[in-house]
């Protein structure tokens, strides 16, 4: 379980987290949505410790984030941020490798090399594991930096708008291969995500934020009702339901 404690967070004048309590629980997948500006990175930024509060703690499974050691934590907890730079030209195999640097220290055993045969397996990378990363589409780029974290092989993983990118196939696609993480590996899953039709189809719960500050959460039933939604977006949005699975209908 993560857990957030009055987390406030300002750059400059401008306050970014007001005070953040909020539970995520062990198992499924959680999304964090909200109009942009709302908070959503930066609370998953602190939360894996790349951005420190300026007041208030995280909890990990009961201990301090900002107290846990950092080979230790990244043992635990994986976190792909939305922009991801590469100055060295790497192959798909050697970024996805990098997920193993907490175990391995950069040498490779059996076992890292196992765990990375699988992410790539995972990701439907096999055919693409030779190539460098400037070579392939956005959204190849984005599974591969997926299946890196997925073979780091933490409990949780954090994950900044894992669908920038990716077209609606393969959108669609990486939520059911993140859907079947938690399934069959027993992942926890902490994402960012603007769309919310694919929230509410592949979330177990999701969180809602505005102006810094978590005003909704609850299973997609609860949050994914004309009344909410108009108080974290501030327009009207149709909601229907299909097969027991709302969707949002925003864009005429």
């Amino acid at each position: 379980m993560i857990e957030t404690r009055d987390l406030r967070k300002s750059y400059g004048t401008s306050l970014v987290l007001d005070g953040v309590s909020v539970t995520l629980p062990r198992g499924g997948i959680t999304t964090i949505i909200g109009a942009n500006g709302a908070g959503k990175s930066t609370l998953l930024s602190v939360i894996s410790r790349l951005l420190s509060p300026d007041s208030g703690t995280a909890l990990m499974d009961g201990e301090d984030i900002f107290r846990i050691n950092g080979p230790e934590l990244a043992k635990k907890l994986a976190v792909l941020r939305q922009e991801n730079h590469l100055t060295a030209r790497l192959t798909v195999r050697e970024l996805v490798s990098f997920g193993r640097y907490p175990h391995s220290k950069g040498r490779l055993s059996d076992a890292d090399r196992a765990a990375v045969a699988h992410a790539l397996l995972w990701l439907d990378l096999n055919d693409l594991q030779d190539r460098f990363l400037d070579q392939l589409s956005g959204g190849q780029r984005q599974r591969a930096f997926v299946a890196m974290v997925l073979a780091q092989e933490t409990d949780y993983i954090l994950l900044d708008e894992p669908l920038n990118n990716l077209d609606m196939k393969n959108a669609r696609a990486m939520m059911l291969i993140l859907r079947e993480a938690v399934r069959e590996l027993q992942k926890t899953v902490v994402m960012v995500l603007h769309d919310i039709n694919f929230a509410s189809v592949h979330s177990d719960r999701i969180i809602a934020m505005k102006a810094g500050k978590v005003i909704h959460s609850g299973g997609p039933d609860e949050i994914v009702a004309p009344a909410i939604l108009r108080e974290i977006y501030d327009m009207d949005i149709e909601v229907r339901e299909i097969e027991n699975r709302r969707f949002a209908f925003y864009y005429g």
